[in-house]
C-alpha cells in the first residue's frame, strides 16, 4: 500500500474504530479493576487505570476488504483472542482470564499512545503487508515482551521497553 493509498483510507479506518469503540462503550471495564496480580509490576498505574477492555465473543475486525484492502483478507478473517484500538482492547470471552493476553494487548496500547493513531496504523499495515501477522514488527515486539513476561519473574518497565524498541525501529536510538 502506498502512502497515498493509506492517507485516502485512514479517515475511513479511524472512523470505523471510533464507531466500534462507541458501540462497545457500555461493555468496557478498566484494566486495573480486573485484579491481575502482575500487570502493575510492568505497567504504570496511569496506564492500567486509563486503559479499557471489553470481553466479546469475537473480536471486532475492521472491514479491510470492503475498503479495497484485499491483501489483508487473511488478517481480517483471522480468529484472534485479542485486538487493540487506541486505549481499548477486546478479548474473547474464552481468553478473558489470561493475564498473558492482557499483557500483550497493553503493549499495543503503549504503541498506539507513543506512535499516535495514524502512525500506528500505517506502521502496522506496512508490517502486516511486508512480513505477515506474526512477524510484523509491532506484533513481534508484543510477542517478544509477552514471552519474557511469561518465562521470567524478573520485572521490567514494559512501557520503557516499548518506547526504546520504537526508537530503534525509527532509527532514533
Amino acid at each position: 500500500m502506498t502512502p497515498q493509498q493509506f492517507q485516502a483510507l485512514y479517515p475511513h479506518l479511524i472512523g470505523w474504530i471510533h464507531q466500534t469503540l462507541q458501540a462497545h462503550s457500555d461493555d468496557v471495564r478498566i484494566v486495573s479493576s480486573l485484579g491481575f496480580p502482575r500487570l502493575s509490576q510492568y505497567f504504570s498505574g496511569n496506564l492500567l487505570s486509563s486503559t479499557k477492555v471489553a470481553v466479546v465473543e469475537r473480536v471486532p475486525m475492521p472491514p479491510l476488504s470492503s475498503l479495497g484492502l484485499s491483501q489483508f483478507a487473511e488478517f481480517e478473517n483471522g480468529d484472534y483472542d485479542g485486538i487493540t484500538y487506541l486505549d481499548t482492547f477486546f478479548v474473547k470471552r474464552r481468553s478473558a482470564s489470561s493475564e498473558r493476553l492482557h499483557f500483550h494487548e497493553l503493549v499495543h496500547v503503549v504503541q498506539w499512545r507513543l506512535l499516535g493513531p495514524e502512525r500506528f496504523l500505517a506502521t502496522y499495515a506496512d508490517g502486516l503487508e511486508k512480513h505477515g501477522y506474526r512477524q510484523s514488527p509491532l506484533e513481534a515486539m508484543a510477542y517478544t515482551a509477552e514471552d519474557v513476561f511469561c518465562r521470567s519473574n524478573e520485572n521490567f518497565d514494559a512501557e520503557k521497553r516499548v518506547a526504546d524498541e520504537l526508537d530503534r525501529m525509527s532509527g532514533r536510538a
